[in-house]
């Protein structure tokens, strides 16, 4: 559950911070629903850029912006629609699109969720304390824009081998960045170090994204709305939703699929990872180039008992198909095949991760025969505007791009993907993922073997409490508005 208690000394001191710099709280439901946001706010985004330092871009903490850089309202839920030609399935493959968020990844969401009810609450002082975003990569971009928007002091933790555009931007907005050994797979050298920061500083207060609840519920009660309302959107008369595709990472978008399960029974819900560090399907380990998924332990906030599916990804194919989606040779191919250009166009929009996610939700399509009367809905995380310097470097390796690499990118990648590497979850092959939570949150962050039990023997009434929790949140986000007065 997360914690609601109240301290009202603290609370006084942010309300008076707030009003200094003229600055009010999203809810869920606004989020969830831009319509319920007031008019007064929405007419001063029309002439503020979508990764202004400006609070009133925390109204842009939601699926619906319109998609331009500047200004604009809301609209429909941004999504993208991968075609047949291109995935090799008769099943339709629909992912979210995070470009538009502040910062150019939805991320920014599950930051702003596990940050607000610890300061509207006042367990969070933006006047003395300094908020702490250990990450993978977004989650910490995230953190950092968001503190700043709510002039606050900002720590970023990321390890060292993320692209050099995150790395780049966080110097601009983060107070402090510290690069941690090792890649993507090193989260433990992520704790480590927030660790060594308890000890050895005071007025830190950290937001881990894995064990942080308001990263399952932001994306349960926004995330999973958003994919609801997309299916709703392209399905007709007897479609089905298949299923929800998503890289486990922090276990917070994933989160999403138990919405779409409660709202659509049948739907299945599929943890992605990399083949090069096969955590949940072989207890593996290792190293991968899948920026910002995170690997080699579980989530505390996964609801690993509810999975359906877990799917492997070679990262040789995000890779290729990062050159595939983005050289002027590997669109010209595209538009050969008879890909429509406003499609070849949006490509773009799929960063490193989202492909991994396209990928795997090909896998999932061929494991279960699906036809184009089902409906796969995935995460397109963030766009390529984070990952030039990774196409230029796979350039240099590899050599000049040409029509024969996007033939063979095409057909390997996409259209020959097979059934190896994903397995169809037993209860205990379930029971097998979640009990390595033991060896990182017991062992080594010092969690309860009886939380970590009402996780599996509870469910779903342990999830669904925290689902529940969301209107009680909203109230306590209400009640600071209302101190903060007329923005």
């Amino acid at each position: 559950m997360i914690d609601l208690t109240k301290n009202n000394k603290i609370i006084e001191r942010s309300v008076k911070r707030l009003q200094q710099h003229k600055i009010s709280l999203p809810t869920f439901a606004q989020m969830r629903d831009p319509s319920r946001i007031p008019k007064n706010i929405k007419d001063r985004l029309a002439s503020t850029g979508l990764w202004d330092i400006d609070p009133i871009n925390l109204y842009r903490i939601n699926w619906h912006n319109q998609p331009v850089e500047k200004g604009g309202g809301y609209g429909r839920v941004n999504y993208l629609e991968i075609p047949t030609q291109l995935t090799g399935v008769r099943a339709r493959v629909v992912g979210l699109v995070g470009k538009w968020f502040p910062t150019g990844s939805h991320k920014v969401g599950a930051t702003y969720a596990c940050l607000v009810p610890r300061l509207a609450t006042g367990q969070f002082d933006p006047t003395t304390q300094k908020a702490v975003w250990p990450s993978t990569g977004n989650y910490c971009r995230g953190g950092a824009f968001n503190a700043a928007l709510l002039s606050c002091e900002s720590i970023a933790i990321l390890p060292e081998e993320m692209s050099c555009e995150r790395f780049e931007w966080l110097k601009k907005v983060a107070g402090e960045v510290i690069a941690t050994p090792g890649s993507e797979s090193n989260v433990k050298e992520i704790y480590d170090k927030c660790d060594e920061l308890k000890a050895t500083r005071d007025n830190i207060s950290i937001f881990n994204q894995f064990d942080e609840f308001g990263n399952y519920l932001w994306h349960y009660h926004v995330t999973g709305p958003a994919m609801e309302e997309v299916a709703r959107m392209v399905m007709k008369g007897t479609d089905r939703v298949a299923g929800v595709v998503s890289s486990t990472g922090s276990a917070g978008t994933i989160a999403s699929g138990d919405y779409i399960k409660d709202t659509f029974p049948q739907a299945k819900i599929v943890a992605a990872e990399a083949l090069q560090c096969p955590t949940l399907l072989y207890n593996g380990f290792g190293s991968h180039r899948i920026e910002g998924i995170g690997d080699k332990h579980i989530p505390w906030i996964h609801n690993v008992r509810n999975l359906d599916f877990v799917a492997a990804v070679d990262d040789n194919g995000p890779m290729n198909l990062l050159r595939l989606f983005n050289e002027p040779l590997g669109r010209k191919y595209m538009a050969e095949q008879g890909i429509a250009s406003e499609i070849i166009d949006a490509l773009p929009l799929l960063g490193i991760s989202s492909l991994g996610n396209l990928i795997a939700s090909i896998k999932f399509a061929k494991y279960n025969e699906l036809t184009e009367k089902d409906v796969v809905l995935t995460v397109f995380t963030d766009s390529m505007d984070m990952y030039g310097s990774r196409l230029a470097h796979v350039n240099e390796t590899k050599g000049p791009y040409n029509t024969k690499d996007a033939y063979k990118d095409h057909n390997r990648y996409l259209l020959a993907q097979q059934i190896d590497n994903i397995e169809e979850l037993s209860y205990y092959t379930r029971k097998r993922i979640h009990n390595l939570k033991y060896y990182t949150w017991i062992e080594q962050q010092g969690r309860s073997v009886g939380e970590l039990d009402a996780q599996w023997y509870d469910s779903p009434e342990y999830w669904e409490n925290i689902q529940n929790q969301v209107d009680e949140i909203d109230k306590v986000i209400e009640e600071m508005n209302q101190a903060i007065g007329q923005v």
